[in-house]
């Protein structure tokens, strides 16, 4: 799966007059700075310095200080001693890991997780859809020699991918009777109950994506597993999709049973 998209530059406080404004303004300025600076780091893997942040977000240095310094003792920002440039923590990433379902499906998924790699000797992970976009919380690499893997936290565009094709299989409704191609592969999603395709990025890579099922029927998150063939491949495809969805159903079935405790 390729890399994710960089998310928009949120864009300065809107400056225009009261009286022009279509309703009441509630725009809290040292937040506005605050959210900036992180969304703007939050694509920045070499860091940057306070004048490089300070002109990105169209402030002055004098007006991101006591921001940055915040965000600093808050643990949201961590500052290179030597270089002086500025780069997220993994404060953010945590605060997400907090919220109870992610918790709870991270703690089922990954004993199994574990053992479905060591069964196939490819690596697994676990994606949930996180506003459009597809969010990686959980990876298990594999423990042969081969294998491929995605970083915990990674996004993908859901239309892009595998895992993608089938979360959003099953959080759609019924389509009409006039389907365009999408929508009958959507369909034929649903009918096998997991998807099987070639990366459309990644050669030599077919991505192997079940469903982790809610009682109702939709979907929480998705397994993957980009199998990787190759001459030290242990496994076929074939015994990857039965061991795949068995693996599915196991953690679904874990998740069911701590809703119940």
């Amino acid at each position: 799966m390729a890399s994710a998209t960089p998310s928009e530059k949120s864009t300065p406080t809107d400056k225009t007059a009261p009286s022009e404004k279509a309703g009441p303004d509630y725009a809290v300025p040292a937040l506005d700075k605050a959210l900036d600076i992180l969304e703007l780091l939050a694509d920045e893997s070499g860091g940057l310095t306070q004048l490089e942040i300070a002109q990105a977000i169209d402030r002055s240095p004098s007006q991101i200080f006591r921001v940055l310094t915040t965000l600093e003792r808050r643990g949201y920002l961590f500052r290179e001693k030597q270089s002086g440039l500025y780069r997220l923590s993994l404060r953010l990433f945590d605060l997400a890991h907090r919220q109870e379902p992610l918790r709870s499906l991270t703690a089922a998924a990954l004993p199994v997780m574990r053992r479905l790699a060591d069964d196939i000797r490819q690596s697994c992970n676990v994606s949930v859809l996180d506003a459009e976009r597809v969010r990686v919380i959980a990876q298990v690499e594999s423990p042969g020699d081969f294998g491929f893997q995605v970083r915990v936290g990674a996004l993908f565009p859901v239309a892009e991918t595998a895992t993608g094709m089938v979360l959003d299989s099953y959080r759609r409704r019924p389509p009409d009777l006039h389907r365009s191609p999408i929508e009958e592969m959507l369909q034929q999603i649903l009918r096998d109950g997991y998807l099987e395709r070639s990366d459309a990025r990644q050669p030599g890579i077919t991505d192997v994506v079940f469903p982790i099922l809610r009682g109702d029927g939709s979907a929480v998150a998705a397994l993957t597993v980009p199998y990787v063939a190759t001459s030290f491949s242990a496994t076929t495809p074939e015994v990857v999709v039965q061991r795949a969805g068995a693996a599915a159903g196991e953690i679904a079935r874990s998740l069911a049973l701590a809703a119940d405790a």
